[in-house]
């Protein structure tokens, strides 16, 4: 072979490598790479104290909220707990498209793992901590249904120790009824009223420290790290993509999440969510009244008695930015919900903020059409993903999937006698 020739053959071989052929070391672009970087979970920043919730890492506070999460005494039939919906064998959801405690509730039920980095909770972040989403729940008639006066009964009760020696002393709950808090039923309601107002704050005060306590465990729940993370924690330390940690398909689905699909546009960082609020044109339930979404969400969390600013915040001038900054108007919030984390989604079906898709499939097939939206304007534009490119797509987002992170905080702990 001429000496031409030779050079012709080497020249074709240093274009392949530097076009990117194959996966190897010069798969990945410099920018590509960083982009890799900033979705593994190793860039995790350590998790700050929540400035609301002076007890949130406190291990006594987190082995009592432990109990709480999956006491069905925290509920009006004595069958429903946190634990109910939030079940530790699957991520802490249930699998269904509606959540159902003593009744059904008009949303699907979000993942825990992870949620204590994000400044708001529930899809339209009505709450804007993990104490405060807590509570919601418990005095929710379709969820736990009971009140708190109730709660501080039980409190009172079953678990006086814990709680003193964290807390301080319980109130005197004498003559405070069984079933008071405001909530809908109108007996409990009546029996609230009729507490003097001395009487009220203590109680509330009591279950203000029942989310907080329960907030301390869940802040101890975190996602653990998948296959793409591995893969990443490798292509980070040997500056090569390395082989058989992801499949061909998985890794040509990773370059589509990062570059033609712009899926890290709302998924991104190690948790693979912006934590923000999203109209993507999901269809509406023709059986459930009218979701606005994160519209309606806004203006209830500056009005929630539980918020960074109330009372039973333990949050300091300047310590509640976020709901300082938060503008609760404007038409991009009708029916834009939270984006959720993707970590473990393949294994959490169905989708959406009320179950409207079935599969993982489906959810990639509404992104690649991006349908108008029911209501407001619709985020998407069309992906024009060949059916390849969607199943690779797919491919990836199925190694995402790893067990929590917490394995002592995932068995329900053995419940006290009555």
């Amino acid at each position: 072979m001429s000496k031409a020739w030779l050079c012709v053959l080497a020249g074709l071989a240093m274009a392949a490598v530097a076009c990117g052929a194959g996966s190897g070391a010069a798969g990945w672009s410099e920018e590509e790479t960083e982009t890799i970087r900033s979705l593994w979970i190793g860039e995790l920043e350590p998790l700050a104290p929540d400035p609301s919730n002076r007890y949130g890492d406190d291990p006594a506070a987190a082995a009592l909220g432990h109990r709480l999460f999956f006491d069905t005494r925290l509920s009006s039939n004595g069958r429903v707990s946190c634990g109910t919906c939030h079940q530790p064998g699957r991520q802490f959801q249930d699998g269904v498209a509606l959540a159902s405690g003593v009744g059904r509730t008009d949303r699907r039920t979000m993942p825990i793992p992870g949620t204590a980095h994000s400044p708001w909770q529930f899809w339209d972040g009505r709450k804007d901590s993990q104490w405060s989403q807590a509570l919601g729940p418990l005095e929710s008639p379709v969820e736990h249904g009971g009140t708190r006066a109730q709660y501080a009964h039980v409190i009172a009760r079953h678990y006086r120790g814990e709680y003193e020696r964290i807390f301080g002393p319980l109130p005197d709950l004498a003559g405070v009824p069984r079933a008071a808090g405001p909530v809908p039923d109108p007996a409990a309601r009546a029996a609230w009223d009729a507490l003097p107002a001395e009487r009220r704050e203590p109680v509330t005060r009591v279950y203000a420290n029942i989310g907080k306590a329960i907030a301390a465990y869940e802040r101890r729940l975190r996602p653990g790290p998948s296959r793409f993370d591995r893969y990443a924690e490798r292509l980070l330390a040997d500056g090569r993509a390395p082989a058989g940690v992801l499949s061909p398909d998985e890794e040509a689905g990773l370059r589509l999440f990062i570059g033609k699909g712009n899926c890290t546009q709302c998924h991104n960082g190690p948790l693979l969510t912006d934590d923000h609020f999203h109209n993507t044109g999901v269809p509406a339930v023709p059986t459930l009244p009218a979701d606005p979404g994160r519209a309606r969400g806004a203006r209830q969390v500056l009005e929630d008695e539980f918020n960074c600013r109330s009372r039973y915040s333990d949050a300091g001038p300047g310590e509640c930015a976020e709901l300082e900054f938060l503008v609760p108007e404007g038409g991009a919030l009708v029916r834009a919900f939270k984006t959720p984390s993707l970590r473990g989604a393949a294994e959490r079906p169905p989708y959406m903020h009320a179950g409207q898709i079935g599969t993982l499939a489906e959810v990639i097939d509404h992104y690649h059409r991006a349908p108008r939206a029911p209501a407001g304007a619709s985020e998407l534009r069309p992906l024009e993903l060949s059916r390849r490119e969607r199943a690779q797509l797919e491919a990836y987002l199925r190694a995402l999937d790893a067990p929590v992170n917490a394995e002592r905080w995932l068995l329900e702990p053995p419940r006290r006698p009555e």
